[in-house]
């Protein structure tokens, strides 16, 4: 095993468990993505093709079905901004830069499945 991997995934694991501790059983949206963005603290203003993030959008486009709360896997970066597959949606959606409210919250691969389990998707329109 390679020097160091072990303590990656020990770090990982910890931020899942942190979150678990606080989200419990919580429904509310707001409330498990501020959790979220309490424990999962490695952001980045301009993503990575091929990493995952969540954070908080607001669209510009009036009359537009949106997911407040996205989680997704990078696939491109544009002078307007990215496209990524959203796992809430299941289908790929465009994010511009301005409509991006602070910052990509950086989430592991091994941390994926458990953050695709909670319920923070936070459908709204326009």
């Amino acid at each position: 095993m390679a020097q160091g991997f072990g303590k990656e995934i020990a770090i990982q694991s910890s931020r899942v468990s942190a979150l678990k501790r606080k989200v419990k059983d919580s429904k509310d949206p707001d409330t498990i993505m501020m959790n979220i963005m309490e424990v999962f603290t490695d952001a980045e203003l301009v993503p990575d093709v091929g990493k995952y993030y969540t954070f908080i959008y607001i669209p510009k486009t009036k009359d537009i079905e949106y997911d407040e709360h996205p989680l997704v896997a990078v696939t491109d970066i544009e002078r307007w901004g990215f496209r990524g597959i959203n796992f809430h949606w299941g289908q790929s959606r465009n994010y511009t830069w301005r409509e991006i409210i602070g910052k990509l919250h950086v989430v592991e691969k091994n941390e994926i499945d458990y953050l695709k389990s909670l319920p923070f998707a936070k459908y709204r329109t326009k």
